[in-house]
């Protein structure tokens, strides 16, 4: 499992962001999600975040920027994601769906991600 921490851009303002392999989705907390269109979910969505099942009902267009590159991806919108290790409140957790779409790889040994699989542009068939 792979876990980078680092700012990433989101409407001009630095955001400090878990990149972690071992998360599907990616979430968003509350104080981000103000500055993003947001819109209700169907039903319900459970997921267990930092040990415990947390249930949210609103997505999040996550617009960014990861070192320059723009990315795109949708969000759950949580209220509280936790801090990591060292204490710091983590306001974007970026989960693998949004890696494997943006050609974004951690590279842990390093503390860094590797963006040259990074799509300039998509071909879709």
């Amino acid at each position: 499992m792979g876990r980078i921490r680092q700012m990433i851009k989101v409407d001009g303002r630095e955001c400090w962001t878990l990149f972690d392999t071992g998360a599907r989705n990616t979430y968003v907390v509350q104080a981000i999600a103000q500055v993003l269109p947001t819109s209700k979910t169907p039903r319900p969505f459970r997921s267990a975040i930092g040990g415990q099942v947390k249930e949210m009902d609103t997505m999040a267009l996550l617009s960014a920027e990861v070192e320059g590159h723009p990315i795109s991806t949708h969000a759950m919108v949580i209220d509280e994601i936790g801090n990591d290790e060292e204490g710091t409140p983590i306001e974007i957790l970026f989960g693998a769906l949004a890696m494997q779409q943006w050609g974004i790889r951690p590279v842990p040994d390093e503390e860094k991600l590797d963006l040259s699989h990074y799509p300039e542009e998509f071909l879709e068939f």
